[in-house]
């Protein structure tokens, strides 16, 4: 179980820190809550709207992308942008 949580959370960190231009201030953590995972991601503040995307498109976009591996591993991933 342990290993495909890491390999959600491994998947956020890399899209992350392709698109902004602090990579060393990307944090990700994950934490298990009931049958859920819920990943938290932390961004310098000037990277924030990178990350976020105009209306919101390149987070949606994260969260797709992370939910389509999750759904292959037949678990539920949360993503939130902190």
């Amino acid at each position: 179980m342990c290993k495909e949580v890491f390999q959600m959370k491994e998947l956020v960190e890399v899209i992350a820190k392709a698109l902004v231009d602090n990579p060393d201030e990307v944090v990700v953590t994950e934490t298990v809550k009931d049958k859920a995972t819920i990943i938290e991601l932390k961004v310098a503040k000037s990277d924030i709207g990178k990350v976020i995307g105009r209306q919101g498109r390149i987070a949606k976009s994260i969260r797709s992308v992370v939910k389509a591996a999750a759904t292959k591993e037949d678990k539920k991933v949360i993503v939130d942008i902190m």
